[in-house]
């Protein structure tokens, strides 16, 4: 095939296109459409290992310039600002490049922090290398930090700092950290956790102004009144999907870039991916738009086959991770809606899984510093070990690894 695929956005998503479609044995062109400058890197680490010092800026990159060269993976630099369906066009820039594939992997961008002071100097989001290079050279004359919100992103960089020496305080409107992702136990052990590492975590708690001086933050203050001191604020209250370039094309938009079961948009030669896309869940039938480096990889690779002529839907099982100080949060499946949860583990230990079950059937299994249970529910969810009921995971000497076992 001698098609042309163009694909707009180089995370996870849009390089896992390119490089798929390479491993399909594609032979048309490939141009990848990226705003920053230079190889295209993995995000995740931004906020844990590289905040830390533990990994570099070239370690970051999924592949060497050389990769590139020899799949004949062309990067072409700039802003994507118009679709001309009619025309099979995507404008970049200035430039005109024509498509007979069209893939949207543009992700998405932290929420605006709609109070007064949000633009001072010393306020940050952490969403690209650009943002953790500019708050670690901030770390290194900052004594008082403060995040606001308590999702991963937040909470990852809580612990760095609160390991680097800052002072921490962590402001939550929600009743308990991680409220939208994880289950009330989960999010006890995590209180405990960031408590024992010196982090204020203040939940129930909304954020008023942030304070500056000549132009610097300075303090923050809470709808309470409540002044925090703050030389560095980091901020993580969500994302949302880009769906500006796709909605001006006239694409079809439902919390993101609508697409059906095998990532294609309302027009058949575009296709949309990762953070950005909603689709119909298979397991739930809920329409759910993911952030996940799973979610966009796999997706990629159903884009990727189908464009080589093997249709194949989209069903692969959720799973997400968290690193957070010495604890490793791992979930698989969509808990929404779960209506009774199994705790596995000794109480008081941070090593634990919780089940979320609807009616007899396992959703989700949320597990912490627990490998072995979080592949075990990943062969569950997907159907290759058979589901516990909530009394058998309940029953004495339950052990999850061990149910899921093939040997078993």
């Amino acid at each position: 095939m001698n098609d042309t695929v163009v694909i707009v956005g180089a995370g996870h998503a849009g390089f896992q296109v390119a490089a798929s479609l390479r491993g399909e044995k594609f032979e048309g062109r490939i141009i990848l459409v990226s705003e920053e400058t230079g190889l295209p890197y993995q995000r995740p680490p931004l906020s844990k290992a590289y905040m830390m010092g533990k990994t570099t800026r070239d370690a970051l990159s999924f592949r060497p310039e050389a990769f590139f060269e020899t799949a004949r993976i062309e990067r072409r630099e700039g802003r994507a600002r118009a679709i001309d369906r009619t025309n099979r066009r995507l404008i970049v820039d200035d430039a005109a490049l024509a498509y007979d594939h069209l893939v949207l992997a543009v992700g998405a961008h932290g929420r605006a922090l709609p109070v007064p002071g949000a633009d001072l100097e010393g306020v940050f989001m952490l969403r690209t290398l650009a943002d953790a290079d500019a708050i670690g050279a901030r770390m290194k004359g900052a004594r008082n930090a403060v995040v606001i919100g308590a999702g991963f992103i937040g909470l990852e960089f809580a612990a760095v700092a609160a390991a680097a020496g800052l002072n921490v305080h962590v402001l939550e409107l929600a009743d308990r950290p991680m409220a939208r992702a994880v289950t009330p136990q989960m999010s006890a052990i995590f209180t405990a956790a960031h408590q024992g590492w010196g982090v204020t975590l203040d939940v129930g708690q909304g954020l008023a102004r942030i304070v500056g001086e000549n132009g610097k933050a300075v303090a923050v203050e809470t709808t309470d009144g409540t002044r925090i001191e703050a030389d560095l604020v980091v901020v993580g209250i969500g994302v949302l999907p880009h769906t500006a370039l796709a909605a001006e094309a006239g694409l079809a938009i439902e919390n993101g870039i609508r697409v059906d079961e095998t990532m294609r948009t309302s027009d058949p030669s575009i296709s949309a991916i990762g953070d950005c896309a909603s689709f119909v869940h298979e397991a739930s039938g809920a329409l759910v738009r993911l952030e996940s480096v799973q979610n966009a990889t796999d997706q990629a690779r159903t884009v990727a086959a189908r464009v080589m002529g093997k249709d194949a839907p989209y069903a692969a099982v959720p799973w997400f991770w968290s690193d957070q100080g010495d604890l490793k949060l791992q979930m698989a499946g969509l808990s929404a809606g779960h209506d009774a949860t199994v705790v596995t583990g000794v109480e008081g230990e941070a090593a634990r899984s919780v089940l979320c079950f609807l009616g007899d059937r396992l959703i989700a299994v949320e597990s912490v510093n627990r490998a072995g249970d979080h592949m075990a529910a990943r062969r569950i969810l997907s159907g290759a070990a058979p589901s516990p009921t909530p009394d058998e995971a309940a029953a004495p000497g339950f052990d999850l690894k061990a149910w899921a076992s093939p040997r078993r």
